[in-house]
């Protein structure tokens, strides 16, 4: 990772916690550390931090009911697996979503991860909020789209409004490996950063209400004129994840 601070405070005891999901079930058995924000690793699996959805789906483009067994972690990395839905939900396939406890706001926020390569399917890294939180829908978003990992799709929305989206060349294909992608959320602006370099920012209409840090990884249906229409003849799909920081600017 290109930027470092230095941990406060880390807790490399690991341990068999309980995490709750969004559902409000309890996730039994998930190895969990506490560790600070400035950086979260998967040496020791879960961070305490953050936690998987489950039992529900988004709905619209979304083809997926979140599933905790969909979030794994294996060799101090984190999994969020594409899958058929064996516990029959509303929808034929499962995907994986992770995202934070806490609300956080201006700051950088910076991930290591490895993109799906499959028609259909979105990889993401991304700050949300919105009517569930009791707030405004706010979001800044990193997603790699499966049909062109060459690529990757900056967007935000503001109280709602988005169609922001830019689509930048990387130069590499972001599902042969693990690559860094940031963003640096500012009260009056917002670069996406590459491996350390900037490429793109905006500064009009800023998103302003503190939001959670989330990942996932999903199939759309309904959107085949921006994703593909989903090929499922590899599942499961996996996405992996190294790790994560955010780092407050004092603003």
């Amino acid at each position: 990772m290109y930027i470092r601070k230095i941990i406060a405070a880390f807790i490399a005891a690991a341990s068999c916690g309980t995490v709750l999901c969004s559902c409000g079930e309890q996730a039994e058995d998930i190895p969990a550390v506490s560790e600070d924000i400035s950086e979260v690793t998967f040496a020791n699996g879960s961070s305490s931090l953050f936690e998987p959805a489950d039992g529900w789906c988004n709905g619209s483009m979304f083809n997926v009911t979140w599933r905790k067994e969909n979030c794994t972690f294996e060799n101090g990395r984190m999994q969020l697996i594409i899958d058929t839905d064996s516990k029959g939900g509303t929808v034929p396939y499962s995907g994986a979503e992770y995202r934070s406890k806490d609300f956080y706001g201006f700051g950088r926020y910076e991930v290591s991860m490895k993109a799906i390569k499959n028609d259909g399917v979105v990889t993401s890294f991304f700050t949300y909020t919105g009517p569930s939180d009791n707030n405004p829908w706010d979001e800044i978003d990193i997603e790699i789209l499966g049909k062109d990992t060459t690529k990757v799709q900056f967007n935000y929305f503001t109280n709602g409004k988005g169609d922001h989206e830019y689509l930048y060349d990387l130069g590499f294909d972001s599902s042969e490996d693990f690559h860094d992608y940031a963003f640096e959320w500012h009260k009056d602006s917002i670069s996406w950063f590459v491996d350390g370099e900037e490429v793109y920012s905006v500064n009009e209409n800023i998103p302003v209400t503190e939001s959670k840090i989330m990942m996932n990884a999903w199939c759309g249906t309904g959107v085949d004129g921006w994703l593909n229409a989903f090929d499922d003849s590899s599942l499961p799909l996996t996405a992996e994840y190294e790790r994560i920081s955010f780092i407050p600017f004092d603003e």
